[in-house]
């Protein structure tokens, strides 16, 4: 079984890697989603696998790390694609939260990164 919770964001980027002329090299901002998935099994006695407020207690500080920010100045996000950014937020949450099993993000409506680890 999973859960998740949802958080959301404002960040500003721009992708350094990608052709001269593509419209991501400009610099440019979203209100990304982050939804991060725990599995397991729910405890018998309070019949949840985590509470909700464990998920959000371990992912702050990440999320204080990348609200309203410029993402290319983070360290490991010099190139901050949705699917770089997942992996970030992966090596940092995973120590931290137990039955992690996947992180989404969503760039905009119609875009996003699904990573569930190595």
């Amino acid at each position: 079984m999973e859960i998740w919770k949802e958080f959301s964001f404002d960040s500003a980027h721009l992708l350094p890697n990608v052709p001269e002329g593509h419209k991501c090299r400009r610099l440019h901002g979203h209100t990304y989603t982050v939804r991060i998935y725990v599995a397991g099994e729910p405890d018998p006695e309070v019949g949840w696998i985590i509470d909700f407020g464990d998920i959000r207690q371990a992912f702050q500080p990440i999320l204080d790390a990348l609200d309203h920010r410029y993402l290319n100045e983070i360290e490991g996000l010099e190139n901050p694609t949705a699917e770089v950014l997942a992996q970030w937020i992966w090596k940092r949450l995973a120590p931290r939260l137990h039955g992690l099993s996947r992180i989404e993000i969503q760039e905009t409506c119609t875009s996003g990164c699904t990573y569930s680890g190595d």
